[in-house]
């Protein structure tokens, strides 16, 4: 695989789309954010004056080939040998570069307090990224070389892949080629039974591939904006066949891509599916309990759901893992997140409101220019001036595959995230109970990954002291968003960082991080051995999924993950 292909995988799998304040920026508030910078120039004119002189001091320098600015060793946006020995194509990257500098300089001296310098980092960042010479035919030495090398068919194939995105793809560039990939055939393709169908949701169980699994069998609960098979790309990168080739009995929910009409379904429907699916497992394994895992938003989902059922005296919850998922989040946490104000959240609701659904397009749409350098240009460039296909790879072929997100639901979350609903103590009502992580005992196991920029790990830390839970254990995977739950053993990269004394978990994630350890190799076998040990004891494999209740339906990954909407 080429190195372009590995860099655009790699970034595009860290920005997955998941569920986070992000959705509440409006437009409104963006602008608001350029004002912001507006205001500041006028502000103290001399300061603009002193900056601007000296942006251009550098333009003299850069004409008179005098210039020493050179692009980061790291950028490799600027990796062609032509930017260091063109002198047309150095001179056009250190007038990027000088503006950059000036930009950058700049907003130090602004006199702002945290959340708006991430304002102002922010929109100069979105700024910046467009302005980038690598972006355009004209300024791209690598284009301009592929298309003499090429004798002109990159061009060609770059001016198709456009036309296709325009027509086929809504305008957006493509991320992924999804011609390889096939549900159930390549993609999901552990074994397994539908064994429980509603409107809302699928149960799937899976065959076990062990003479003997674990008493208590695990339910994972997944984000309702992607779909349920990211455990299950492929059979190097599935959670599902880890657990299963590890004794423990899987059941996971597949989620109903809403329609306009179904944009009634709230956290309340959700909560009460997961209360279905939790009757549907013990019942098939004959468990009082039932562990559950839970990532992205399907986490929120699981906490909300762990809260109702302490609220109600239900003792069905066994364990809970949470992984990558935010429930006490700041507005400092990642910049694009301090652009959500209330205004803007509010007029997110009535949008969504009125639309039924936030379709998937929307959302990723939203969350790629956010991230325009690593979401948009990365494969502008690729796509169109390079004329070559998107990486097939099969993180990306699920990002691809959203759903869409119901308004009520949406509106929930928000509320969860503005009333800051799972740091109270019976504050705040959702799902028909007052939430109250406190309530919640079960044994908790948190992860969180070291370059995450959706949810960033001391974001995830933070919910180590929402739970009553006496018994919590908190591992810091070393990749990224989706990356840092696809770690398999086998990577030699692979690491993780855990506490070093067993014991409660310090009040603040700097404070834990002075006292862990580095561990080589996949978190996996540390969170399984953590799994089995409240599982159980071990016995005879069933022979059959399902029972005479509950019996076994269509073949895992079921309709649902296929059905058009």
């Amino acid at each position: 695989m080429a190195r372009s292909e590995v860099k655009l995988e790699n970034e595009a799998a860290q920005s997955t789309n998941a569920l986070g304040p992000l959705i509440g920026v409006a437009r409104e508030d963006f602008v608001g954010a350029v004002a912001l910078l507006l205001r500041e120039t006028a502000s103290d004119p001399s300061r603009f004056i002193r900056h601007s002189t000296a942006m251009a001091q550098d333009m003299v320098k850069i004409m008179t080939g005098k210039s020493d600015l050179a692009p980061d060793p790291k950028d490799k946006r600027f990796m062609d040998p032509a930017w260091q020995y063109n002198p047309f194509f150095r001179a056009g990257a250190q007038y990027y570069l000088a503006v950059q500098k000036g930009m950058k300089g700049w907003l130090e001296e602004l006199e702002l307090d945290e959340l708006e310098r991430n304002r102002a980092n922010f929109i100069a960042n979105i700024i910046l990224d467009s302005l980038a010479p690598t972006n355009s035919l004209i300024g791209n030495p690598t284009a301009q070389k592929q298309i003499i090398n090429s004798g002109g068919l990159s061009l060609i194939k770059g001016l198709q892949n456009a036309y296709n995105d325009m027509v086929h793809n809504k305008g957006m560039v493509s991320q992924v080629d999804k011609r390889p990939f096939k549900i159930g055939e390549n993609i999901a393709t552990s074994k397994g039974n539908v064994v429980y169908r509603d409107e809302i949701m699928e149960v799937l169980q899976y065959a076990p591939t062990t003479e003997e699994v674990y008493e208590i069998p695990q339910l994972t609960i997944p984000p309702q904006i992607n779909k349920m098979y990211i455990n299950d790309l492929s059979p190097d990168k599935s959670v599902i066949k880890w657990q299963v080739d590890n004794g423990i009995q899987t059941f996971v929910i597949s989620w109903r891509n809403p329609t306009k009409e179904q944009g009634r379904w709230g956290m309340a429907d959700y909560i009460s599916a997961c209360e279905k699916a939790l009757e549907v497992v013990s019942s098939i394994t004959g468990s009082k309990k039932v562990n559950v895992s839970a990532g992205c938003s399907g986490g929120q989902t699981a906490s909300v759901l762990a809260s109702k059922l302490a609220a109600t005296n239900n003792p069905i919850l066994g364990t809970l893992t949470l992984m990558v998922c935010v429930l006490h989040p700041k507005p400092t946490d990642i910049e694009a997140g301090s652009l959500v104000s209330e205004n803007g959240m509010q007029l997110a609701r009535q949008r969504a409101m009125k639309q039924g659904v936030i379709k998937a397009d929307d959302l990723a749409r939203g969350f790629a220019w956010l991230r325009p350098n690593d979401l948009i240009w990365n494969y502008v460039i690729n796509n169109y001036l390079l004329g070559q296909d998107p990486p097939a790879f099969d993180v990306l072929f699920w990002n691809a595959d959203a759903t869409n997100l119901s308004a009520s639901l949406m509106a929930d979350f928000l509320t969860l995230f503005e009333t800051l609903a799972f740091t109270k103590q019976g504050e705040v009502e959702m799902a028909g109970h007052k939430v109250d992580l406190s309530k919640v005992t079960a044994d908790l196991f948190i992860l969180g990954g070291v370059t995450d920029h959706i949810t960033p790990w001391k974001a995830t830390y933070r919910s180590t002291q929402l739970f009553g839970s006496k018994d919590v254990t908190y591992v810091l995977s070393q990749s990224g968003h989706m990356q840092a739950i696809l770690n398999p053993p086998g990577n030699p990269k692979a690491k993780y960082f855990v506490q070093k004394k067993k014991g409660k978990l310090p009040a603040t994630a700097d404070e834990w991080l002075k006292g862990v350890e580095e561990v080589k190799g996949s978190w996996w076998p540390l969170w399984m051995e953590w799994v089995q040990k409240r599982s159980g004891d071990k016995k005879p494999a069933p022979a059959a999924l399902g029972n005479d209740t509950y019996r076994p339906l269509e073949a895992a990954p079921g309709l649902y993950v296929v059905e058009e909407v």
